[in-house]
């Protein structure tokens, strides 16, 4: 059975192949540009980026491709165009690991969870 208990993101993405590890590092990267406030933990298995209000996003990576979640009604409206070449299934969003890492998407999606994270802290 593959290790599951990581007690950070760097363990997390050493678990994965070598192509999901490299667009791991890089969605990485892309999250803690867009929102560098948000704190980096391991949460329900997978790295995710949180902030006072609650997580931002939950990142994992599979064999064929890598996930970004909770990927809500606005959001998937909000990028629609966007992500019309990807996979979104409920609230997650499947890129395939044998496309380029869609950083600049991936950093205004972490943008808008942030905002509406924020928002939701307001109305509290």
């Amino acid at each position: 059975m593959a290790k599951t208990d990581f007690k950070t993101v760097d363990e997390y993405i050493a678990s994965q192949p070598p192509p999901a590890q490299e667009a791991l590092s890089r969605v990485r990267s892309a999250i803690r540009k867009a929102v560098p406030e948000a704190e980096e933990v391991i949460s329900y298995k997978m790295p995710t980026y949180k902030l006072p209000g609650g997580a931002v996003l939950y990142v994992a990576g599979w064999k064929q491709h890598y996930s970004l979640y909770p990927a809500g009604e606005r959001l998937v409206a909000s990028f629609k165009n966007e992500l019309a070449p990807y996979r979104v299934v409920k609230s997650t969003i499947r890129f395939p690991l044998s496309k380029p890492v869609p950083i600049k998407l991936i950093e205004r999606i972490a943008k808008f969870r942030a905002k509406e994270i924020a928002a939701r802290e307001k109305t509290v």
